[in-house]
This record gives C-alpha cells, sequence and structure tokens, in this order.
C-alpha cells in the first residue's frame, strides 16, 4: 500500500508500488519502460473513435455515454491506422485508476508528442477540466488526440502522454524557490521568480542564425514507431533570423528553445506553465513535464534548455531575444526517486538545444 506521509509528487518507486496494489490497473501488464523518474507513460488501447468535437464527460456523466453523442467512426488501430491532421479522435488507454482519497493526478503530453504538434490531452468520467484527475477517481482513462501539423500513423501500445501523481500540495513558492535557486542554481544566469521560474526565448544563438523551425503545411504521414528516420527538410521550414527577432504567424506551429539552461534536481518535480496571456497572442507549450535530474550535472545534463513548442492564434506578433514566454513550476518530491532523467535510463533530451523530436534524424 501507499505508505508515504510526505506530500509531493509520487516518486518511481511509489508507482511501482501502486501498480502492484492495482491502484494503477492496465488491461495488459504494465513494463517497467513505462515508469519515469515522476511520472507513468500511458497507452494507446485498440480501439480509436473519431468525434465531431473534443467534448469533457461532466459530473455525473461517462465518457462512454458521451461518445454515443458524437462519434462519428470507430478506427480499429490492431494494424496500425491513420489518424488525420484537422481531426479529432478519443482513445480508450490500457492504464486505469483506483485513487485512494489524498491521491490526485494530472497529465500532460510527453516531449515528443508536444514536438510535432500533437495535441493530446486525458479525459475521464465525470471530469471537468483536461488532464486533471481528482483524489479518489476510480476509471478508465481515455486520450483525446488532435493531430494539428502532422497526420500521424498509430499503433497499441504507443505512448502518447503520461500522468504525475501526488499527495497533497507541495507547490514552491516564491520565497523556497529563491532558496533553492541559491544552493542549487536552476538556470545558468539570473533567476526572474514570479509565480514560478521565468524563462526566456533565445533568437540570437551563440552560433549560426537558425533559431527554430516552422512545420510545413502539406507533409507525409509520420509513423510513429520510426526513430530517427525523417528528413527535416520534408516536415519543417528552417527559421533564421540575424536581428534577434522573428514574427509569428497566426496557425503556424514553430519549434524554439529557452535562453536559459535549466536543472532540476534530483528531489524536484517541474511543470511548464504558459506565461501570462497579455504578453502575446500564443501558446508556448503542449509537453509540461520536467523530470528529476533533467539538466543536473551528476545525471549527465549540466543545464538542459527547454524547447518551446509555439503556436499563434489571433493576429501576426514579434517575439523578440529575451522575450519571457513562460515559467516552470517546481514541486517537492514525496521522496528522491529512484531512477533520474537521464542517469539510468534512455532520456531522449537530456543536454539538449534546439531539437526536434526523436523521429527526424538530426
Amino acid at each position: 500500500m501507499i505508505e508515504t506521509t510526505t506530500q509531493g509528487v509520487l516518486p518511481s518507486q511509489t508507482l511501482e508500488t501502486m501498480i502492484a496494489d492495482e491502484v494503477i490497473g492496465a488491461d495488459e501488464p504494465i513494463i517497467s519502460a513505462q515508469i519515469q523518474p515522476a511520472s507513468l507513460d500511458l497507452r494507446l488501447g485498440t480501439k480509436a473513435y473519431r468525434v465531431r468535437a473534443s467534448f469533457l464527460a461532466g459530473e455525473g456523466r461517462s465518457v462512454a455515454d458521451r461518445l454515443s453523442d458524437f462519434v462519428m467512426h470507430e478506427v480499429d488501430l490492431t494494424a496500425g491506422a491513420v489518424l488525420e491532421k484537422g481531426c479529432v479522435y478519443v482513445v480508450p488507454l490500457m492504464e486505469r485508476l483506483a485513487l485512494p482519497s489524498g491521491i490526485q493526478a494530472v497529465a500532460n503530453a510527453k516531449s515528443s508528442t508536444g514536438r510535432l504538434d500533437l495535441l493530446t490531452r486525458t479525459i475521464i468520467d465525470g471530469g471537468v477540466e483536461f488532464d486533471r484527475i481528482t483524489h479518489g477517481y476510480s476509471g478508465p482513462l481515455y486520450a483525446e488526440i488532435c493531430p494539428r501539423s502532422f497526420s500521424v500513423l498509430v499503433r497499441p501500445g504507443m505512448r502518447l502522454n503520461q500522468i504525475r501523481f501526488r499527495k497533497g500540495q507541495s507547490v514552491l513558492n516564491d520565497a523556497a524557490l529563491r532558496d533553492l535557486h541559491a544552493s542549487t542554481a536552476l538556470v545558468n544566469g539570473p533567476a526572474t521568480i514570479a509565480d514560478g521560474l521565468g524563462f526566456s526565448v533565445d533568437l540570437e544563438p551563440a552560433n549560426g542564425t537558425l533559431v527554430g523551425f516552422r512545420a510545413k503545411p502539406h507533409t507525409g504521414v509520420i509513423d510513429l514507431d520510426l526513430i530517427g528516420h525523417y528528413d527535416r527538410a520534408e516536415y519543417w521550414e528552417e527559421i533564421r533570423t540575424s536581428d534577434g527577432r522573428i514574427i509569428l504567424d497566426p496557425g503556424a506551429f514553430y519549434i524554439l528553445v529557452s535562453r536559459e539552461a535549466v536543472t532540476i534536481p534530483p528531489s524536484y518535480a517541474a511543470e511548464m506553465a504558459p506565461y501570462l496571456a497579455m504578453v502575446g497572442e500564443f501558446r508556448v507549450h503542449y509537453a509540461g513535464f520536467f523530470d528529476p535530474g533533467f539538466g543536473y550535472a551528476e545525471a549527465g545534463g549540466a543545464g538542459s534548455r527547454g524547447v518551446l513548442e509555439v503556436r499563434c492564434h489571433e493576429a501576426p506578433f514579434v517575439l523578440e531575444h529575451g522575450q519571457i514566454v513562460g515559467r516552470l513550476v517546481y514541486e517537492h518530491m514525496s521522496e528522491r526517486p529512484a531512477l533520474l532523467y537521464g542517469a539510468e535510463m534512455a532520456s531522449n533530451y537530456q543536454g539538449q538545444g534546439l531539437k526536434l523530436s526523436k523521429h527526424f534524424r538530426a
């Protein structure tokens, strides 16, 4: 049983206990590769439902009930199937929960998912918010998937999103965050701390003029099982600048990088949160979890920059070098995880700079 009395994000070893106790259950046995330092990867099931629109179940209603209102057709994923750009799908996940009182969860897209502009959110029975699972929830999990830039080929067992569990509230306030930065540098420079650790965009690279990539509008399908396979020139336009500024086009999707190199110490986890909407008409992330050990020197990081997944909304917007575009919210772990990001696991983005998803050749 879960015996921790310390508040905070639950680490890998506690997740193993929750699996053994069937607090986290699954249609197929959960494999060790799903267990991350502070989260669990979730797997697609065997069916997808093409729906007319995104939806939440709402209080007192199940996702299955709402599907009957919106479903257009069913897609069998068993042999692989294409989820088409611009369409919305609901996929029952293999995992299910039986959370005890006091344990709640939050879900998010995995890094590679976000870098493909693959909007993936978790919905639950009775849910009134995306990606939020209240304490005591018992029931199935579903992924809502909307490919925004590229059509993708998916199969059962693929891991597009992840879930993080926490006991109580353990977010560091600004004073505690300043103390942590003083003892363990969280960024490689001055720290902007206000409702979290602010980070800015890098549009003045040390070498060259390449500052990012913009998704091309008409591309082929991406098979999510193929790693290091695709030529980025077929899917992405290079964004270059020599004056430290770019103009974001409405509806376009960009991969940029933070100016700061970030560190997440082993006893902490972090989540990227969007900056205040009043600073500009754009969204700055889809995948927001930063694991313990990310950018940490002893885990092979020595500072890793954050990749920014940016989509501009209503009007063209000028983005300038050093402009603060988001913030990292740090939380205590309930205990140091047995695994650290990058140290004992195949971490694709440790020590990263500007980098596309793992599906593209370097």
